[in-house]
């Protein structure tokens, strides 16, 4: 183990357009080997099309609805314990739940195939802020989980 202190996280700074740390961090999950350029247009086109689909609507609303109704609030890890290993559920922290919720909307809109990324990004954003969706069953799915493993509990470190 490394007996130096935890690294500190970074802070993001917000995107040009619209100015949100929410769109950066999301930009930054949907880039992949360094093409940002290429992420932010994906983004961008995506968040072009949620505003077409409605008019008059904000899509960074959209986003963040989309991500509070994607957060998880429990998970569960493993913990060995006299030769057994138990799942125990522990609460997330509040970037980790948005990490997580934006992780899985960007890996989810990838899983679409046949579709163009911006196309799925979008579908997948639009679906999560109406509480439906891939991102909302994972979500439903660790929940479950850890209430299940709730006798557990009293093994959290």
């Amino acid at each position: 183990m490394a007996r130096r202190r935890r690294a500190e996280k970074r802070d993001v700074a917000p995107d040009a357009r619209y100015g949100s740390k929410l769109v950066t961090l999301l930009v930054n999950f949907t880039m992949r080997k360094g093409k940002k350029s290429l992420a932010e247009k994906i983004v961008y086109s995506a968040f072009d099309k949620i505003a077409a689909e409605k008019q008059g609507t904000n899509p960074l609303e959209v986003l963040e609805r989309a991500v509070s109704n994607a957060r998880p609030r429990l998970e569960v890890k493993s913990r060995r314990v006299g030769g057994a290993t138990y799942q125990v559920p522990l609460e997330i922290s509040g970037s980790r739940q948005t990490a997580l919720a934006l992780r899985w909307l960007v890996s989810f809109s990838h899983a679409r195939k046949g579709v163009l990324m911006k196309d799925a990004l979008a579908s997948e954003i639009r679906e999560a802020s109406e509480g439906q969706g891939s991102c909302i069953r994972k979500r439903d799915e660790m929940h479950k989980m850890a209430q299940s493993n709730k006798a557990f509990a009293h093994f959290r470190w």
